[in-house]
């Protein structure tokens, strides 16, 4: 069994429940948060192995996530997967430029692509 904590964070429950599943049946182990704030506090808890991160949020935006979780040492290499319904070519040059981090539009992506992106950044990622 895969042992990798995925940490979804989306505001939109059907997408969370639907990777969620997806994911739980692909054998890895899954946590939620729903919006910016609560998605730091469980990776500081959880110290997930891969994010999947929604952009517009409530409390805290995946934008604003991201910079604070590349510009600390303990959280800098989780690979972030950013899903969104933005088409923002400025948003996603500055999701890129972090570093380890990649920018998908939901609308363009099955959850068999997301999964299988999940897997490929995990396998990628050397584990300590």
């Amino acid at each position: 069994m895969n042992t990798h904590k995925v940490l979804v964070v989306d505001d939109e429950q059907l997408v969370v429940k639907a990777l969620t599943e997806k994911l739980l049946k692909a054998g890895f182990l899954v946590f939620v948060a729903y919006n910016g704030e609560e998605a730091l506090l469980k990776v500081e808890k959880i110290k997930p192995d891969l994010i999947l991160l929604d952009v517009v949020m409530p409390k805290l935006d995946g934008i604003s996530v991201l910079k604070r979780l590349k510009a600390s040492p303990k959280t800098m290499d989780i690979p972030v997967i950013i899903l969104t319904n933005l088409y923002d070519d400025k948003k996603m040059i500055e999701v890129l430029e972090t570093g380890n981090t990649d920018y998908l539009v939901k609308v363009d992506f099955t959850l068999n692509d997301i999964v299988e992106l999940v897997n490929k950044k995990l396998k990628t990622k050397s584990f300590v």
